[in-house]
């Protein structure tokens, strides 16, 4: 997608310096920065504290991360100290072991001396592919969108609401939830978008930053606002990404995502989730009680970054002091909640006949 007329990726390969640039979103939406990650230390703080974030992002850059490590020492124990460092990272989005384990497979068999450079070359190719996942999901979704925009009156928007940023910046390129988005506006389809504000990091406004700098129509609102407008008719379609998703289509998500999707229940509103296949979890049956939820510093939920009246970048406290803070990072939406799954594959149920028709070779596995 484009920043400021120019095309970026959330990162890339700076073949120059032979490094790996990032854009440090914690900086978004205010500053757009770019940043080198060159140790492996780098690496960790960068996906901990959220310079990199999203699954598929993590993933992506976790695989960069063992490509360094093997740079540095292409032993089996120094690969497997830095599968384990990295994995030790955060423990709820399973793109990041996917990466982790995919590459640890594949370079075990290969002569030391080979490792490096085929490592290298295999995170190149899961960032690319994970291009070609968002932009296939993105043409499945569209057809979603064009179905709602078809019964509408001419010129009325398809109005749609999403939870966290699902977005270019969270993927590689073009973003999960956010991929039908885009391809509906590029086909000309009027389009209305909700953006949660997503408490307690306000991810919404780097889905609004994402949207506004694509032309997309959007409107930025509170979490709570949602079944308000659902009630009213307001929302024609819920789209949301995911961190992993279970064998019979639990899906775990940004804190909050659950309660969307019980008031997309209640009110006749269809609810997708947009799933690039890494970020299924085969292994897991029953979400609520297998997936691992993140407790992330209660700082941020106490504490909130923003434009000062000055201009400047801030971050202010907006509880009393001494009131401690809970911080949950995921929740999980079982499948009965679900109207379907957007993969790049096809669009299917949220049970586990769905999820293997599209994926035989994998639910097999």
């Amino acid at each position: 997608m484009k920043v400021n007329g120019t095309h970026y990726r959330s990162l890339w390969w700076n073949a120059q310096d032979d490094v790996l640039e990032i854009i440090d979103q914690r900086s978004l939406p205010y500053e757009f920065i770019t940043q080198q990650v060159k140790t492996l230390e780098d690496f960790e703080d960068a996906i901990v504290e959220m310079r990199v974030r999203g699954a598929p992002l993590i993933g992506a850059t976790a695989a960069y991360g063992m490509a360094l490590a093997l740079r540095l020492d292409p032993s089996d124990a120094h690969m497997d100290a830095a599968w384990e460092r990295l994995n030790e990272t955060r423990p709820t989005a399973i793109n990041l072991r996917w990466a982790l384990n995919r590459c640890r497979e594949a370079m075990r068999p290969l002569p030391e001396a080979d490792r490096a450079a085929a490592a290298l070359k295999l995170a190149h190719d899961i960032a690319d592919e994970d291009v070609e996942i968002c932009r296939q999901i993105g043409e499945h979704g569209l057809k979603l969108i064009k179905e709602i925009a078809a019964k509408k009156p001419a010129g009325e928007p398809v109005r749609l609401l999403t939870h966290c940023n699902a977005g270019w910046i969270a993927t590689v390129d073009w973003g999960t939830a956010t991929s039908p988005m885009y391809h509906a506006h590029d086909a000309g389809i009027p389009l209305h978008v909700w953006v949660d504000e997503t408490r307690p990091r306000n991810q919404g406004a780097l889905t609004s930053w994402e949207l506004g700098s694509h032309g997309v129509p959007h409107t930025y609102v509170t979490d709570n606002a949602g079944g308000h407008l659902m009630q009213h008719g307001q929302v024609d379609m819920v789209i949301v990404g995911t961190d992993r998703t279970t064998r019979r289509g639990d899906v775990c998500n940004k804190i909050g995502t659950y309660l969307k999707a019980l008031a997309a229940h209640d009110n006749g509103v269809p609810f997708y989730v947009a799933l690039p296949s890494p970020t299924i979890d085969w292994t897991v049956d029953d979400g609520v009680a297998e997936i691992p939820i993140e407790e992330r510093s209660p700082r941020e939920t106490t504490h909130i970054q923003g434009t000062m009246e000055d201009g400047s970048i801030g971050v202010v406290q907006v509880t009393p002091d001494g009131t401690p803070g809970g911080n949950p990072a995921f929740d999980v939406t079982p499948n009965r909640l679900v109207t379907g799954l957007i993969t790049e594959r096809g669009i299917c149920e949220a049970t586990p006949e769905g999820l293997a028709a599209l994926f035989p070779e994998m639910a097999g596995a």
